[in-house]
């Protein structure tokens, strides 16, 4: 198998995938639990603090995975809050006609590389408990729950 690539997205392609992430985090967190409008209060926090005026903040990583020349999904990391040690995922998804075929796992490995080679000496994630194939990725990569958040309906 090939080699999968990272590429920082355009300035048009930054606002298009700013306006999709904000909106499938939104999303992702009322499944979680959130109300609709706690939902979009942290989406929005989450979006000025690493995208001011819709730029990346310092060391942000956002862009496109490719696989032997084509796009098959996208790709944002960076450092966590202000350490530049500890880097984090904040999203990764592969487009659903390249799912299944391991590049979930190779974007990962993509992911460490990228941190790895700009000074990290960790990296983390958070996945939601309803994610179940993710969960199971990052487990088989060596992800260890670091927090466990619970909640039960009333």
């Amino acid at each position: 198998m090939g080699e999968m690539v990272f590429e920082v997205f355009n300035p048009a392609e930054l606002a298009s995938w700013l306006e999709r992430s904000n909106s499938g985090y939104i999303a992702e967190r009322i499944a979680a639990g959130d109300t609709p409008a706690e939902a979009k209060a942290n989406a929005d926090a989450s979006l000025e603090r690493n995208f001011p005026g819709g730029s990346p903040n310092g060391s942000q990583l956002a862009g496109w995975v490719t696989y032997e020349g084509q796009r098959v999904g996208t790709l944002w990391i960076g450092p966590f809050a202000k350490d530049p040690k500890r880097w984090w995922v904040w999203e990764i998804e592969i487009d659903e006609a390249h799912r299944g075929k391991g590049f979930g796992r190779r974007a990962m490995t993509l992911s460490e590389d990228l941190a790895r080679a700009n000074g990290a000496n960790s990296i983390g994630l958070n996945v939601f408990a309803h994610n179940r194939v993710a969960r199971n990725l990052y487990q088989s990569l060596g992800y260890e729950e670091s927090s466990v958040q619970m909640r039960k309906a009333l």
